[in-house]
């Protein structure tokens, strides 16, 4: 684990090829928090989870005109976290643009696929929910990516906070309870 950090710092400082050596040792566990996401998602998602974790690696090494500072493996699975949401964010709002059959009733066999435009919708409107909520509790709401966007479990995602699992234990049945009453107000 302090090989991960210690290359997100070389990355930091701006060595070149520490991008290419930190891959292979934060890949698998990338890969798995993935599957685990879209594990969630209903039938009929086209996005595999080789393409998000490559996508949101991409978003935290790849652009060259940001510099990226994370402070810790914790703190570089977070952003990570937060990639993946806002990348399955864009394929959802993508999904229900006019231009990419949003609004219109899809004609197909495959039953699985409607359900996908079904999820798209639920997602948005818990994007949303959980931007309010980073108004109202950001710690809250980081606690909610990194669970419900990322797989983690309480204590993994109370380390990666800095906080205790029964603190992160109280927070998620807070932040659950909110979002309920965001999402479903009747």
């Amino acid at each position: 684990m302090a090989d991960v950090t210690q290359i997100l710092c070389q990355v930091e400082s701006g060595d070149s090829s520490a991008a290419e050596h930190l891959l292979p040792l934060v890949y698998e566990e990338l890969r798995r928090l993935a599957a685990a996401r879209l594990a969630h998602e209903k039938p009929g998602q086209t996005l595999q989870a080789t393409a998000l974790v490559h996508e949101a690696y991409l978003r935290l090494l790849g652009s060259k005109g940001t510099k990226q500072s994370w402070n810790s493996r914790g703190h570089f699975f977070g952003a990570a976290a937060e990639a993946m949401r806002r990348i399955l964010v864009e394929n959802a709002r993508r999904r229900a643009c006019e231009k990419h059959g949003g609004g219109r009733d899809r004609q197909e066999f495959d039953p699985s696929q409607i359900a996908a435009d079904e999820e798209s919708t639920d997602l948005l409107a818990l994007d949303e929910a959980l931007e309010r909520l980073v108004h109202d509790d950001p710690q809250s709401a980081e606690l909610v990516k990194l669970r419900y966007f990322a797989g983690l479990t309480i204590p993994q995602a109370a380390e990666i906070l800095g906080i205790s699992p029964r603190q992160a234990d109280f927070m998620w049945a807070f932040a659950r309870a909110w979002l309920r009453r965001q999402l479903d107000p009747g």
